[in-house]
């Protein structure tokens, strides 16, 4: 049997922390801020985007916490070390988001039934002010490795934070305007459905992870026939192909060559195949020759079989 495996990690750059932990300083900062005036100016649209910003904050916190701890090499039990921090951080995004997007929702509906005086002006200059500094966080979010699931995740989170803000200044604009004070409640709504939907993905994604699901841009039957189709494969079984983290694909299987063929050599053309077809540089494969499984045989490496 020969059995051997390549080991490129995938998702070689490491997330940059610095800009992270820039973008959430940015945001605590106005987040405190913006809770105090929300309560000053009775403004639902104002405490909901701090709603948002809380769990922008919390995003940008764990992601910070994730990209740590991924960098820590395996160790013990923990084989693959802690790359799946990151998607764990992703999950607990996405449920405080639906969470959050909820209770606004029911909350809404309370105020649309009975608004309270809300302070125009105030919520005006805060909802822009925080558009400011949300554009800044977002450049600090960019700076670092979005191919991570919970990086993305944070920039997503502050994008919807940016249309938020736009919905409360819109809100703010027209109370000032014509007095109808239903239009914060209005506003509000529109940021509880940015946070929900940006709460899906988030949680559709990381809990394949979790599942170990395919990544989408791979289809295992596609593999499986790519393997199954060279020369000197006989079968191909005990296929699995999942993720280990964002972008860190892993495959394990099965091959069964001819009897006289060279396992070492087809093993290692087949990593090649799926390293430039695929992009699969994480595989482990288990090579051995058909006569020899029909029989129960297991196969010694060449270098073994005189021992």
């Amino acid at each position: 049997m020969a059995h051997d495996h390549g080991h490129d990690h995938g998702a070689t750059a490491e997330t940059p922390i610095r800009p992270l932990v820039a973008a959430l300083g940015l945001i605590v900062a106005f987040l405190v801020a913006e809770v105090v005036l929300g309560v000053v100016a009775h403004s639902l649209a104002l405490l909901s985007d701090a709603a948002h910003m809380l769990v922008d904050a919390a995003a940008l916190g764990l992601t910070v916490w994730a990209a740590r701890l991924a960098r820590r090499p395996p160790e013990g039990g923990m084989t693959f070390g802690f790359r799946r921090a990151e998607i764990l951080s992703a999950q607990a995004n996405g449920a405080t988001l639906l969470v959050l997007g909820v209770l606004i929702v029911i909350e809404a509906c309370f105020r649309l039934v009975s608004p309270p005086h809300v302070h125009a002006p105030l919520v005006v200059g805060t909802a822009a002010a925080g558009a400011v500094v949300n554009v800044l966080a977002l450049l600090q979010v960019a700076r670092a490795n979005r191919e991570s699931l919970n990086v993305e995740g944070s920039f997503r989170h502050l994008l919807t934070d940016l249309y938020a803000f736009a919905a409360t200044v819109v809100a703010g604009a027209v109370i000032w305007a014509t007095g109808f004070e239903r239009a914060d409640p209005i506003a509000s709504l529109a940021v509880a459905g940015s946070m929900l939907l940006a709460a899906w993905p988030l949680l559709v994604a990381s809990g394949k992870i979790l599942l170990e699901a395919a990544p989408e841009e791979i289809d295992p039957s596609e593999v499986g026939a790519a393997l199954r189709g060279h020369a000197g494969v006989t079968d191909v079984h005990d296929l699995h192909v999942w993720q280990i983290s964002s972008g860190f694909p892993a495959l394990a299987a099965h091959v069964l060559v001819e009897r006289g063929e060279d396992c070492h050599r087809i093993r290692r053309e087949l990593e090649t195949l799926l390293h430039e077809r695929f992009g699969l540089d994480h595989t482990t494969l288990q090579v051995e020759h058909t006569a020899a499984r029909l029989l129960g045989i297991t196969l010694l490496p060449p270098d073994r079989q005189d021992r």
